[in-house]
């Protein structure tokens, strides 16, 4: 049974032994004189209580916090009679009673709240008031006194916004209250929402947002009508106005036969206002007249080269305007695919020669007139040590070559080789139409380059059907983000080249088709310089085990997500996408990757110092010093964060800075001097042949490296697949001992283009493949 006591004598008793032995008339939760002390921010920190305060002629009078009093509805009663008994804070097992006669105020919890918030809304102090109110419409619901504080809260922060001219919240605030409490001032309310829209979007328009003007225009007309905000309709006819504007200077730029100005107005006139009168069927025009494409794209092409395994851009625009003797158009279970663009091929069984037949039919213009000596021609010059179109790995195969007729090329091998049509990978330029070496061969021309647009016209007088594309324009995009959001807007009709993540977003979208090139690409660090420490096998090897390869790969490129055909590969072949892939015949699976080892790094670069100590004292010469490493990076969104994190966690190890240097655009390979390592992301997607490409004396990797030269020369002398594939595991495995390169991962390229564009095809090795089909959907 709880004891209840006298509230009056009992604090008197109590305060008069607090105040003999502290010189203290009160206590925090109670006291003789004055009152409890304001504890402002400090309140929604303690426990719950009301405050009671006695009158003086009850004693002396007093105070004290007492646990919340069990009221009905949390109101004082009013006219009370009795005792009233009370719990005080910090005497928590004692009861007190109190005449209802002795009380002069009850002060309840909710009171307090409510004081701080309506005292710091006046001052001003709405971040201070806001916890205070939200405790107010937590505990106690939606009254009418929460509502009405509620709404002075919102005018009031709205009004100090607007006179700080932060216009985008003093919006977001007003149409808060508008939707809390609409009929709450409604017209200075709505007044201030049609003042401020109004200010908001001629600023946009100022900056060249006219997206987000729009974006916010459709939001207030789906929130409001135009009764209630006239803004609404005068920015609609606003932008009516603009678009017809617009509209009209397309119609002027078709009528003087200026179709890519027109094209492009008559799709602003959409943009700016999508239900302008005449607008689609003006489009629908234009692109009649004149088709075009563009295709947003991360790198642009400086050089136009489709032979380049280094160079993503000047593969892909080389691959439209030149064409090349042999064209890869997939991967099989025994190598490449390729097709011979004059005609056929024919191979004896024992593989010892190798037939090049001409069809008419096949021989596309401009290439309608060559004839068989002149690719007889080509072949004999690329194995001539004195051309500069000498390939040594052709000359070591072909023994002959003879025309047996105006059709035909036979070329006696040496030795029996499985896949001759890889060697002949040449390129078909102008030299082959007695021309310019830079006269097209191709469906397209490099027409000119405006800012950040290189257009390329069609090289055909007569297009192959009405549809067909007079223009590829290729529009630089700043980031991958910029171009989904672009391609989603209908700016591009084509993404040449995407991130793993983005690719996965845009399946989901009915306007968009997303399509995957059937051939990984293998990222690697390769050396580029006489750097005294990274010519060293050990230094090399620190260099894999500091980088994390996997966290970058999954983390910082594929957005935490698990896609099939990326990961991180030990060597510079390929890995396909699963051990049974056919695509990943060239790859050693019991070469494992290196993990993530940054204190063996350290101890590896410990050792190679003490062996290049050594070596010099034997050699009885200085020291190299450690000098920062240089790594070149091409303009390329991948490549540049890939690099970045790479950087990051090789300086962890503090031995040695990075430096970037980004390549200048288009480039793959930095000038001599100026780098030491180069991130690459290289199309090695037929290893028996790109191995030399890679890691031969002339090749990227340029290693003159004795055990990597005796893989090549074994490579090249295997006379079946079994052999082939053999002798790329052992040269793999040489590799993983030797670090030519720093083989990082391998990532699965995607493209994607609008639902409106047809014939661009699937499983393409290269974005411009089936480009003499593709068509618009008028």
């Amino acid at each position: 049974m709880i004891r209840r006591y006298s509230f009056i004598p009992l604090i008197l008793l109590i305060l008069g032994a607090t105040f003999v032995e502290t010189g203290l008339s009160q206590a925090p939760n109670y006291g003789l004189t004055g009152g409890p002390e304001r504890e402002g921010i400090e309140l929604l920190q303690a426990e719950p209580y009301d405050v009671i305060r006695i009158k003086q002629s009850a004693k002396g009078g007093g105070w004290a916090k007492v646990v919340l009093l069990p009221f009905p509805g949390r109101k004082v009663p009013t006219n009370p009679t009795g005792k009233l008994v009370v719990t005080v804070l910090g005497l928590e097992g004692k009861q007190f009673e109190i005449n209802w006669n002795d009380i002069e105020s009850i002060e309840l919890w909710e009171e307090r709240i409510e004081r701080e918030a309506r005292e710091r809304i006046a001052a001003g102090d709405f971040h201070g008031a806001y916890p205070f109110l939200s405790i107010m419409m937590r505990d106690a619901g939606d009254t009418q006194a929460v509502r009405e504080l509620r709404c002075d809260y919102l005018l009031r922060d709205a009004a100090a916004r607007y006179q700080r001219k932060e216009w985008k919240e003093t919006l977001a605030v007003l149409e808060e209250l508008r939707r809390f409490a609409p009929e709450y001032r409604s017209a200075v309310v709505l007044d201030k929402i049609s003042e401020i829209t109004d200010t908001l979007m001629d600023t946009m328009l100022e900056q060249g947002q006219l997206e987000n003007a729009q974006q916010l225009l459709a939001r207030l007309t789906q929130d409001y009508s135009a009764r209630e905000l006239a803004t609404i309709g005068r920015w609609n006819e606003r932008f009516l106005a603009m678009a017809n504007e617009k509209k009209q200077a397309a119609i002027q730029a078709k009528e003087r036969e200026d179709y890519r100005s027109a094209r492009q107005l008559a799709r602003d006139s959409l943009h700016i206002y999508p239900d302008v009168p005449g607008g689609r069927q003006l489009v629908k025009e234009i692109d009649t007249i004149y088709p075009l494409v563009r295709v947003g794209v991360l790198q642009t092409a400086s050089v136009l080269d489709p032979t380049r395994i280094d160079n993503w851009a000047a593969r892909r625009a080389g691959n439209l305007v030149y064409r090349t003797l042999f064209e890869m158009r997939g991967a099989g279970p025994e190598g490449g695919d390729f097709d011979f663009i004059f005609g056929d091929t024919e191979q004896s069984d024992d593989r010892l020669l190798f037939e090049l037949q001409l069809d008419p039919v096949r021989m596309e213009s401009p290439l309608q007139d060559v004839t068989a000596y002149q690719i007889a021609d080509a072949l004999s010059a690329r194995g001539q040590r004195s051309s500069p179109a000498y390939d040594p790995a052709w000359a070591s195969a072909v023994d002959s070559i003879a025309v047996t007729s105006p059709r035909s090329v036979q070329c006696f091998l040496r030795r029996p080789h499985v896949l001759p049509a890889s060697l002949l990978q040449v390129l078909v330029d102008g030299n082959w139409l007695g021309e310019d070496p830079k006269t097209p061969t191709g469906v397209y021309r490099r027409d000119v380059r405006e800012g950040a647009l290189t257009r390329y016209t069609l090289t055909e007088v007569n297009p192959n059907f009405p549809t067909q594309p007079r223009e590829v324009v290729e529009v630089d995009l700043p980031n991958a983000a910029d171009g989904v959001a672009a391609l989603l807007r209908g700016e591009v009709d084509i993404i040449d080249r995407l991130f793993p993540a983005d690719a996965e977003l845009l399946r989901n979208s009915s306007r968009v088709r997303v399509g995957r090139y059937p051939l990984p690409s293998v990222h690697m660090l390769i050396p580029c310089s006489d750097h005294p420490h990274l010519s060293q096998r050990t230094f090399r090897r620190a260099l894999i085990y500091a980088i994390n390869r996997q966290d970058i790969l999954q983390g910082e490129l594929l957005g935490n997500r698990q896609i099939e055909g990326c990961g991180v590969v030990s060597g510079p072949f390929p890995a396909g996408y699963g051990d049974d892939d056919p695509l990943g015949y060239a790859y050693n699976r019991s070469v494992k990757n290196r993990p993530y080892e940054p204190r063996l790094a350290r101890l590896l670069i410990e050792m190679n110092n003490e062996q290049m100590k050594a070596d010099a004292e034997r050699r009885k010469t200085e020291l190299p010093e450690m000098a920062p490493i240089r790594l070149a990076v091409p303009a390329d969104n991948v490549a540049l964060i890939a690099a970045e994190a790479i950087k990051t966690q090789l300086e962890l190890l503090q031995v040695f800075e990075v430096e970037l240097v980004q390549l200048p655009l288009g480039e793959s390979m930095p000038a001599e001097g100026t780098a030491d390592l180069v991130y690459v992301s290289a199309a090695v997607w037929e290893p028996s042949i790109d191995a030399r490409r890679i890691l031969g004396p002339d090749g990227l990797a340029q290693s003159n490296d004795q055990m990597i030269g005796l893989g090549l020369r074994r490579l090249e002398s295997a006379r079946s697949w079994f052999e082939v594939r053999e002798r790329l595991h052992d040269l793999h495995r040489t590799c993983n001992h030797e670090l030519p390169i720093l083989p990082l991962w391998q990532m699965v390229d995607s493209y994607a283009y609008r639902t409106d564009v047809s014939g661009v095809g699937q499983e393409i090795t290269t974005l411009y493949q089936n480009v003499r089909r593709w068509r618009l959907a008028l």
